[in-house]
């Protein structure tokens, strides 16, 4: 079939798609400048935050960053029970519970004046009465005396009252020993 006079003829484009003209490759050049502004843009408004620790490690812009506080890493103790507190000397050591009560109500324990006990014992014990066994774990734990040393209260300890103390200390040698001795008195 032969082609009408009046088309003209367009030369064959090159293979791989470039025209005489370039447009393809205008165009990629169009698109890389496209895509290096929006990278250059993105980075001006949402700029990388580096992970504490490591720096340079930035992989480029972000498009959302959310900062959080540093967390602390002191260690927080957790104040005493307000509860009254009674040291009871059972150890033979003079001061002994005057020692303990000083030490404690230097932590911020609500301690009573130091008694001595009806009877000597051989270790110390935590009592407390009904409601009290969080606060005796407690005064034990500052004591650094054991978990079992936590008993409830009962007239067979060895001291004639406890007033108005609803946790009794104990103070047998083992626990005698570890405490200074800077309180010296009569009772305790």
């Amino acid at each position: 079939m032969a082609q009408p006079p009046d088309q003209p003829t367009r030369p064959r484009a090159a293979p791989g798609g470039g025209g005489s003209d370039g447009t393809a490759i205008k165009a990629g050049v169009v698109l890389v400048a496209f895509v290096v502004t929006t990278v250059l843009v993105l980075g001006v408004i949402h700029p990388t935050t580096a992970t504490p620790g490591a720096a340079g490690t930035a992989t480029g812009p972000s498009v959302s960053t959310t900062t959080k506080p540093p967390v602390a890493t002191t260690t927080t103790t957790t104040a005493p029970p307000h509860v009254p507190v009674l040291a009871a000397n059972a150890s033979g050591v003079p001061g002994a519970a005057g020692s303990v009560t000083t030490q404690l109500q230097t932590s911020g324990w609500d301690m009573l004046p130091p008694v001595n006990a009806s009877a000597r014992v051989t270790v110390s014990n935590v009592y407390y009465v009904a409601g009290q066994k969080a606060a005796a774990q407690a005064a034990a734990k500052a004591m650094l005396l054991p978990a079992s040393s936590v008993v409830p209260y009962t007239t067979s300890a060895p001291v004639s009252s406890i007033g108005t103390a609803e946790v009794l200390i104990v103070v047998g040698p083992d626990l005698a020993n570890r405490t200074s001795t800077t309180t010296s008195s009569t009772v305790n």
